[in-house]
């Protein structure tokens, strides 16, 4: 099992689906590392050879964040939108949607279930 920037990629997946697996990667990203890396996309990840897991690694480490570093720069630049008190860092600490969506209806995931209200039925409008 080939383990790159801390995570244990799954050995019966191709290697540019494998990489995907690790925070901050994606599938555009994934392609172009195993082009600089010179590795096959279509390899298994049980038949990486331990030379070709340190080409990728090395391309990964050259090219950006990712894993730890790349979540805590995020958290970093969500706090200082909160700090600066900028309209996003508002919503973040509402936590509301950030990017302009509605909320009169839908944005449930964000605010999480409905909360009951005193007096009021689920459905008004039934009748048997």
């Amino acid at each position: 099992m080939a383990r790159i920037s801390g995570v244990d990629l799954p050995p019966s997946k191709k290697v540019g689906i494998g990489l995907t697996y690790i925070y901050g990667i994606g599938r555009t990203r994934a392609v172009k590392i195993l082009g600089t890396a010179g590795v096959d996309p279509v390899t298994k990840v049980r038949d990486l050879t331990d030379d070709e897991a340190l080409r990728i690694q090395r391309v990964i480490n050259q090219e950006g964040r990712v894993e730890g570093d790349l979540r805590k720069a995020m958290s970093l630049d969500i706090k200082r939108l909160i700090e600066i008190g900028s309209y996003r860092g508002l919503r973040h600490r509402r936590n509301l949607p950030v990017r302009g969506q509605r909320t009169h209806t839908n944005a449930r995931t964000r605010r999480g279930p409905r909360r009951a209200v005193a007096g009021k039925k689920g459905s008004a409008g039934k009748k048997g």
